[in-house]
């Protein structure tokens, strides 16, 4: 039903559509925390923001500002039944991008720019379905509302403040990552660790250890320069743990010493079985090595059973559990740093359904400290977030996705979060079809036009089932 005027609307109103997302994606919205309102994230963001109002004031839509965090959008006055929640803001751009990254080249089927997939092209897209739906059946019995954010890459603060001011209604979705759908968003898990020790002169020794420097991502490089080993004796434990590990060892001589550096493959946190740990297959080859009996040592001995090389899920820490909603927790090693002096070490974890401080944070604290290990503080876990599959809302966006792509309609489970990982009754819906790299937080980010149009009529659909 409505599917023969959606598809009129659209095309009707596509071009205009095109040339409203390019409205947006040339205004550089990269979110900056520590401002007041109206513009808590800064300038940019403020601009967005007020252009987004005004295209949706021209598509005959109303506007609900929220303090310079977010704007409500709706086409009526009756109780919101659903929302669709997307963001303005965008990561930064970085170096070596062939099309302006804050224009809106349309080329080869594809509109280029910061933000076009993630996620300026779905908010737009977001706008035009409900001023749709509305013009397709302004009797609907219930309404929609359309969220636009100011701060989803900054940890999104601004949607934490709009659960201050407005109530949810008990549907939502949002278009910012994948189709088909995902309704199950593992909670995140993390520790850090350390131990200090006076300076420790036997030789051979360890000087220092550089491993990961960002705590979501699997590291793909680690270094440590070792003073007092024979070049002959690292050389074959190099070999060696090369052949176990598949990480590839580099030995420099610096000054009286040598400096080993691991190269593996990085992979985001939520997905370390797709990377090769350089961290964990170096400290490895380190417990291997015969340096002089001393507190380092100790602790390199214990980090190498704690976080053997290739365990990706937390079996060594005794907290490898899985539920066949959401499939297996992961873990990644993905921080640690060696002075002369001690160590600070943290991991990252992605935690199914089943998980929680019990069986997941209590557990790794026991193994962690019984190493003698210290644990300076634990942030609470972030629990996991589960829309049930069986919910009519979800069966109605797998059915929509079956009808306009004729592609089978799913529910998965994910590592990372989205939008909505802390609205209850939230999943997340496109833009980006399987199979598709928009290239996000990327150099020349795009988006499909086919994929928005398509994203567009489905949007439109799922309002219109979900209000009439």
């Amino acid at each position: 039903m409505y599917r023969e005027k959606i598809e009129a609307y659209f095309e009707k109103n596509k071009q205009r559509m095109l040339d409203d997302i390019c409205r947006v994606l040339r205004i550089d919205s990269v979110a900056h925390r520590g401002g007041e309102p109206p513009m808590p994230y800064g300038q940019g963001v403020h601009d967005a923001l007020c252009e987004a109002e005004k295209i949706a004031r021209e598509l005959g839509l109303r506007v609900r500002p929220c303090d310079g965090h977010a704007i409500t959008v709706t086409a009526s006055d009756k109780p919101d039944e659903l929302a669709l929640l997307a963001h303005l803001d965008v990561v930064p751009v970085g170096k070596g991008w062939k099309y302006p990254p804050f224009d809106g080249t349309i080329e080869d089927g594809k509109i280029y720019g910061r933000g076009s997939a993630d996620d300026k092209g779905p908010a737009i897209v977001s706008l035009y379905a409900l001023a749709a739906a509305a013009e397709i059946n302004p009797n609907m019995s219930k309404g929609a509302r359309v969220i636009l954010g100011g701060a989803e890459e900054i940890g999104s603060p601004d949607i934490a403040y709009y659960q201050t001011k407005e109530k949810m209604p008990p549907y939502s979705f949002s278009p910012d990552a994948d189709y088909p759908i995902i309704n199950i968003e593992k909670g995140h898990f993390g520790l850090t660790f350390g131990n200090e020790w006076a300076e420790e002169k036997d030789l051979p020794r360890l000087v220092e250890l550089k491993g990961g420097t960002i705590g979501n991502a699997v590291p793909q490089e680690a270094s440590a320069l070792l003073e007092g080993m024979g070049e002959g004796l690292l050389a074959d434990l190099c070999k060696k743990h090369s052949k176990q590990s598949g990480v590839q060892f580099k030995i420099e001589k610096e000054g009286v010493c040598f400096r080993v550096t691991a190269l593996g493959e990085s992979a985001h946190a939520s997905t370390p079985d797709l990377g090769v740990n350089a961290q964990t297959a170096l400290v490895e080859l380190l417990a291997d090595m015969p340096l002089a009996e001393s507190e380092c040592r100790k602790n390199i001995k214990a980090l190498a059973r704690l976080f053997p090389h290739g365990d990706n899920h937390g079996k060594a820490l005794g907290i490898d559990i899985s539920d066949e909603v959401s499939g297996r927790m992961t873990l990644a090693f993905s921080m640690l740093e060696f002075t002369k002096t001690g160590f600070t070490g943290s991991f990252d974890s992605r935690v199914c359904v089943s998980g929680n401080e019990q069986n997941v944070g209590d557990v790794a604290v026991v193994a962690i400290e019984r190493e003698g290990i210290k644990i300076p503080s634990r942030k609470p876990m972030s629990p996991p977030h589960h829309t049930p599959e069986e919910l009519p809302f979800v069966q109605t966006l797998k059915r929509v996705y079956e009808q306009y792509t004729g592609q089978k309609g799913e529910c998965v489970a994910i590592g990372g979060g989205t939008y909505v990982h802390s609205i209850e009754g939230g999943v997340a819906f496109g833009c980006s079809m399987p199979g598709t790299d928009n290239r996000m937080h990327g150099v020349d980010e795009f988006a499909v036009i086919d994929e928005l149009m398509i994203s567009a009529k489905m949007f439109t659909q799922v309002i219109l089932d979900m209000c009439e």
